[in-house]
């Protein structure tokens, strides 16, 4: 098998060419200040107004972070800034739509970058369901509260939700003798949003610009009506699951986080994108950790962390102090944020497509630009129809969890990406650059702390060997090990007044990955094993359908008769594999086994019937 042809990469002139053909080309409108605030936009949403409560209180399955979320917080901005900044370099050098895809293409090969748009998904479609269904949620509160009227439950439900409560089935419609239940706010802002995309993105940022000042001004009330009702010994136990609950803590926040790559995803509609991106990805992320940092520091000091465990746990704060006022406002805040976030991120992922379909390893029709409006509407309709269907009908429970891993992949791709381009292609003109600050005394302190943690032999509560934290000293000392490598070649040749190699100034990369996986080491396991299905499926349709039809391939490829008759089999197969052994911790093992088995057959079958 030629694995050769799965590592193509796609020169950045050449990236930078073929998104400058005129039937390709997207309308340049934006400025920093547009793409600060569709960071802001994207970043400030459901995250501080949901999951704050849950990372701060903890559940069975993990422990909380207590008032040391103040530092769960400052300890997901630092493992940011490190990923913000390799963003900010790449968005600068390759100011294409695409975003991650893109500059893995350009660094990675063509197979690495499919997996990254597939993953992408999970962060932006799959994450914007969970954002729906929210928002459905917080706009009946409102009609509830402030007009003294709601909707009947089976339009505001969900159908899994539903079905475990007789009373919404019996209330509901039953067309054809099926019980009609819908989640019809859900549906109708995806609705709404998607059209406000389709007619403009200029339009579609001026429209974030409103409410994302809404929602700042909404969040700064909170900080100053609860100023004057901190307690002292609300932060005491400030840690009281030590540095377990504060990383648990971390990697649950890093949701609140999210979105502020979604800025890169706008490089072919800014301006000027080389000086804007970069300052849209930084200002954004440094102006949500002080808003973070500000509204975490007073929830915990006004209400006992211990009952934070909920959905919406600033407004249950403001009305634990007696302002049931501030309450009310801050549940519009609520709506507000989701709404922009809603905006951010149906406008990232159609460019995703867009930029996929352009390289060929997604339908031609994926690539279509409006005549008069020059936006990607069918990518921009198609999620909409996607984050729809599924708004109004799924519950998503741990849609956080996947969202979060699924961006932390993305972004140790991107760090890994700026230290491979780094290496191959040092001579290449860098409009911005990720800092370089040797890093030797950090990777020094991590060892020391790291090792005589491995060789004590981290076990279970139960006894039993702890695999999977072993699993993790090991990687972070081999990163660290390799970090002091970075720095000491870069002092040496410092030293000897020689040129630095251009890989050992990107210690702050290498520090990206490093903390990027130690934030998807506070997830369940369970989260790994369905982001590993993920991928399994997106492997299938890229040997399927993907390496036959990308641009770099010298003709089509056509699929082999056996495989075309192989591929159904298989993938029904580990459909009814999973539906049968579910719950079991095999449902997804055997399932994502036959899918990486038919994405190796395929591959193996496509290349020898090409030979």
């Amino acid at each position: 098998m030629n694995l050769g042809a799965l590592f193509r990469t796609k020169s950045v002139d050449r990236i930078t060419r073929e998104s400058e053909a005129v039937e390709h080309t997207l309308k340049r409108t934006l400025t920093w200040f547009d793409l600060t605030m569709l960071g802001v936009g994207a970043v400030i949403g459901t995250g501080i107004f949901a999951s704050i409560g849950t990372a701060a209180a903890g559940n069975a399955d993990r422990p909380g972070a207590g008032p040391a979320i103040i530092l769960s917080f400052i300890l997901t901005a630092v493992a940011c800034v490190f990923s913000a900044l390799c963003y900010a370099e790449f968005a600068a050098m390759i100011p294409i739509a695409g975003s991650a895809y893109t500059y893995a293409y350009a660094t990675l090969g063509e197979m690495i970058a499919w997996i990254i748009g597939w993953d992408l998904i999970i962060e932006y479609a799959v994450g914007n369901i969970a954002v729906a269904i929210s928002w459905s949620s917080y706009f009946n509160d409102i009609l509830k509260h402030a007009f003294h009227t709601e909707m009947p439950a089976w339009l505001i439900t969900d159908l899994r939700t539903a079905l475990k409560d007789p009373g919404i089935v019996a209330a509901a419609p039953h067309p054809f003798g099926f019980p009609l239940i819908v989640n019809l706010p859900a549906v109708a802002i995806v609705a709404l949003i998607t059209w406000v995309l389709v007619i403009g993105v200029k339009e579609s940022a001026v429209f974030n610009n409103v409410l994302v000042g809404i929602k700042l001004v909404i969040l700064g009330m909170f900080v100053w009506v609860g100023f004057n009702y901190v307690k002292a010994e609300n932060f005491t136990p400030f840690a009281p699951n030590g540095w377990g609950g504060i990383q648990a803590g971390a990697a649950i926040i890093f949701f609140s986080f999210i979105g502020f790559d979604a800025v890169s995803t706008a490089a072919e509609e800014t301006k000027n994108p080389k000086r804007d991106i970069p300052i849209g990805i930084i200002g954004s992320l440094a102006v949500c950790t002080l808003i973070y940092v500000g509204v975490s520091a007073v929830l915990v000091g006004i209400i006992p962390y211990t009952e934070l465990g909920i959905a919406d746990p600033l407004a249950k704060a403001l009305s634990f102090i007696g302002k049931d006022w501030a309450a009310g406002v801050l549940s519009l805040g609520a709506v507000v944020a989701m709404t922009a976030v809603l905006l951010v991120f149906q406008l990232g992922q159609p460019r995703i497509f867009f930029s996929m379909s352009r390289d060929g390893l997604l339908p031609k029709t994926f690539a279509t630009i409006h005549p008069r409006y020059r936006t990607p509407h069918i990518t921009t309709i198609w999620t909409g129809i996607f984050v729809a269907f599924f708004a109004a009908f799924a519950s998503l429970d741990e849609i956080i969890e996947l969202t979060n891993i699924g961006t932390l992949f993305a972004f140790v791709l991107v760090c890994v990406g700026v230290m491979v381009l780094r290496h191959v292609d040092p001579q290449r003109r860098r409009p911005f650059r990720t800092p370089w600050i040797p890093l030797l005394p950090i990777w020094a302190l991590m060892i020391w702390f790291l090792v005589p943690m491995l060789l004590a032999g981290p076990r279970l509560a139960g006894g039993e060997i702890d695999w999977g934290t072993i699993a993790e000293y090991l990687v972070m000392i081999g990163l660290a090990l390799f970090g002091v490598f970075l720095s000491a070649m870069a002092l040496a040749a410092w030293l000897r007044r020689t040129r630095i190699p251009e890989i050992c100034k990107t210690e702050f990369a290498l520090a990206g990955v490093a903390s990027c996986i130690w934030l998807m080491r506070g997830l369940p396991a369970i989260t790994w094993w369905r982001f590993l299905g993920w991928l399994a499926l997106g492997l299938v349709i890229y040997t399927l359908y993907g390496c036959r039809h990308s641009r770099l391939t010298q003709g089509l490829k056509s699929m082999p008769p056996q495989l075309a008759l192989i591929a159904p089999g298989a993938l029904i197969l580990s459909a009814v594999l999973w539906w049968v052994l579910r719950p079991s911790t095999y449902s997804l093992i055997v399932p994502i086994a036959i899918l990486f088995a038919l994405s190796l057959y395929a591959l193996w079958s496509t290349q020898r019937r090409a030979a």
